[in-house]
């Protein structure tokens, strides 16, 4: 590929870390500019030999990913790739990149901070002195605390492991459930997510989406979690049966929830929007300019490796390298 540009599809927002890290090196073409998308691929689909994705909100799935026969690389912005069908882009020898380890630290920052807030209802608290209420009455005694508290792990990935250690050093005891049990972790592992739901006050869910973990946080595993559990989701909002959710915390089959992620985003139920004993984050996850700067410079490095010839990056599991056509 020396001596020539690559021509390279943006999929998603024109980001100045994508427009400086691109600029000279590739030929970029952007999806979004395209008012006619049957013409665009018409004119350049044969061109195009790799994407990046600006956002997880974007889906690409095979029907897109084949309207570009040369196609050799997708990266995209982001550890979760469930917006990309990388089943499909394995079989057809495209290999897939997201963007992990950039944002352990700081996603593991959020969830302690969600999980916080919601045992100790600190946004309840501030509403409360914002309203003007402390006048009257001290803010009331929180009947949650972290003093007694279990946290039983739903994943044990990179970002699972980062979350365990600031807990650990919260003097939070921690155990987890995974597909397998990771070596080196040295918490207590439950092959099955119910056992581990009915030992612990606690669920911190974190892990991938997709068609194997969809719903995976049911109403069996909430009434197992029990009146005093306390969910808390920064994985995708399919990871838990919404709706199932919703009933458990009506009902106070569980005492509460902080929640990062939705099953519609940025669409949230109304009826979660209306309860005020639970905590709301907007998918703050990742949510710093420093870290999302990372992130999209790992979607850059990874096409940039890809047009010099080198091995990807961080490719996915699904996705073979070398290619194989």
């Amino acid at each position: 590929m020396a001596g020539e540009k690559p021509d390279v599809l943006l999929v998603g927002a024109k980001k100045p870390v994508f427009m400086k890290g691109f600029e000279g090196k590739v030929t970029l073409h952007h999806w979004l500019d395209a008012k006619d998308k049957a013409a665009f691929v018409k004119e350049v689909g044969n061109k195009i030999k790799a994407i990046a994705i600006a956002y997880t909100a974007n889906k690409v799935d095979g029907n897109f990913l084949q309207q570009f026969p040369h196609l050799e690389q997708v990266s995209s912005f982001g550890v979760g790739y469930d917006h990309i069908d990388a089943k499909w882009a394995g079989e057809h020898g495209i290999v897939v990149t997201n963007t992990p380890e950039v944002l352990n630290e700081e996603v593991a920052d959020t969830a302690l901070g969600l999980l916080l807030c919601t045992v100790r209802e600190l946004p309840q608290s501030e509403r409360y002195l914002r309203a003007g209420k402390w006048k009257d009455a001290h803010y009331p005694l929180t009947k949650a605390t972290l003093r007694d508290r279990t946290v039983g792990m739903v994943g044990m990935g990179r970002i699972g492991k980062a979350i365990a250690r600031r807990l650990e050093a919260f003097g939070v005891p921690v155990v987890y459930h995974s597909r397998n049990p990771q070596a080196g972790v040295k918490y207590k592992y439950y092959p099955k997510l119910i056992d581990m739901a009915r030992d612990v006050d606690t669920l911190m869910v974190i892990v991938p989406g997709g068609a194997s973990t969809k719903n995976m946080i049911n109403a069996e595993v909430l009434k197992a979690l029990g009146p005093r559990g306390v969910l808390i989701n920064m994985a995708r909002g399919s990871v838990v049966d919404e709706p199932a959710l919703i009933e458990a915390l009506q009902k106070r089959t569980i005492y509460s929830a902080g929640l990062d992620v939705f099953a519609n985003e940025p669409d949230v139920p109304k009826e979660l929007i209306g309860m005020d004993h639970i905590v709301l984050f907007p998918h703050l996850g990742s949510s710093t300019e420093a870290t999302r700067a990372a992130m999209d410079q790992l979607v850059v490095d990874n096409i940039l490796a890809w047009a010099a010839g080198k091995p990807p990056l961080t490719p996915v599991a699904e996705t073979p390298w070398p290619p194989k056509r």
